[in-house]
């Protein structure tokens, strides 16, 4: 009929369906060019993403600082006082404890500083070290190496006191830190209480010592001049520079390395600049690492001098009392350089390239007859000591 809509048969109007809904598929070789394209891609952005991550690990460690330094100035607001590193009762802690346990009330730790400084009821099945007479830790614990599994406040992590670019976990379960206080410029002696005999009082030259408090009226060089804190690594047990502590027997048991800090350096591997040499005999255990107890004053632990620049070996001497003497060294895991707090409570970057002085100097010591001097170890040095007079124009 004219006019009328042309017939078609069921098998050419399925063709036209089928025709008309056809799709290209990618070829083999477009869809590898995609992939590529996606790997490169993922690529060029990984490296950038973990830059941003650690950016934001980097800002939240110096924020950490910021807070760790605000409460040593509300403690001093509160005391007209520093904390000292290495306090407590004589016994049974015998003065060893550090200034963090001061600053735990200035850091929203109250709970945590009520259960250290009261005595504390053993749980089922465990024998306290130091017991009182009611069977109790005694206040502010037992000595601060034994009972580290027990007694409860050993095994609490404070926040502020770890940098979160820092992996370490304790093979303890023990409380770690990632700052330490400054005990100055000097090597030998620097760990002794000043009323020990054989003290010599003019190495005390640090925002810190052991046993007697500092005043901000002390810093005769002004507080934006003088580092109180720095930062530092806990040990990953692969021996790297930072977070290893050399063993002293691996050094001679006199005061050579208080005018040859090259007996230290000396135990970098040449090849891997980052590690200890193997044959290097190291402290690796979680009692002797570095930040390993917040609460132990030792220097090895919680204590840094402006000796070595940052990411240097640290070197405990066997010479007079074992582990008050030596090179205490800053380090962290961030690229190039270490935080500092200073006693201002601002925080500022310092790179490992700060100029230190000689190497082979007479540190600051009775011994050398050079007591009241500028420090030996240059920039570095002078931000160390608090009234030595030197000439400061600023970190690098």
């Amino acid at each position: 009929m004219h006019g009328a809509a042309p017939h078609f048969s069921f098998i050419q109007r399925k063709h036209i369906v089928r025709t008309g809904r056809k799709r290209k598929a990618f070829t083999l070789v477009e869809l590898l060019v995609v992939i590529a394209i996606i790997g490169v891609l993922v690529g060029l952005l990984l490296p950038a993403v973990q830059a941003a991550r650690e950016a934001a690990r980097r800002m939240s460690c110096s924020n950490n600082f910021k807070q760790i330094g605000l409460s040593l100035h509300n403690y001093h607001a509160a005391y007209n006082r520093l904390p000292p590193n290495g306090t407590g009762p004589s016994l049974p802690a015998l003065k060893q404890l550090s200034a963090n346990i001061g600053l735990l009330p200035f850091l929203e730790q109250q709970g945590l500083w009520e259960m250290m400084s009261n005595p504390l009821m053993p749980e089922p099945g465990e024998t306290p070290t130091d017991a009182t007479a009611a069977g109790l830790w005694p206040p502010f614990g037992p000595r601060p190496w034994v009972d580290l599994n027990e007694y409860d406040p050993y095994q609490m992590q404070t926040p502020a006191f770890r940098c979160p670019s820092d992996p370490g976990v304790s093979p303890l379960g023990t409380g770690m830190t990632n700052y330490a206080f400054s005990h100055g410029d000097a090597i030998l002696r620097i760990g002794y209480p000043p009323s020990n005999q054989w003290a010599d009082q003019g190495v005390f030259r640090g925002l810190f010592k052991r046993d007697e408090p500092r005043k901000f009226r002390d810093v005769l060089d002004g507080l934006s001049n003088t580092i109180a804190m720095a930062e530092i690594v806990t040990n990953l047990g692969d021996r790297g520079v930072g977070g290893s502590v050399v063993n002293l027997s691996h050094f001679p048991a006199d005061d050579s390395m208080g005018s040859d800090l090259t007996l230290c350096t000396s135990v970098i591997d040449p090849e891997r600049p980052q590690f200890i040499e193997s044959s290097v005999p190291l402290w690796d255990s979680g009692g002797t690492s570095r930040g390993g107890r917040w609460w132990n004053y030792h220097l090895m632990i919680t204590g840094m001098n402006t000796v070595l620049p940052p990411n240097s070996p640290t070197c405990p001497m066997g010479w007079g009392t074992a582990w008050q003497s030596g090179v205490f060294s800053s380090a962290s895991h961030h690229q190039g350089g270490v935080h500092v707090l200073l006693t201002d409570g601002a925080v500022k970057f310092v790179t490992d390239s700060i100029e230190a002085g000689n190497q082979q100097a007479q540190s600051i010591s009775k011994n050398y007859g050079n007591v009241g001097q500028k420090s030996p170890y240059g920039l570095w040095g002078a931000h160390g000591s608090i009234s030595s007079k030197e000439t400061i124009e600023g970190f690098e």
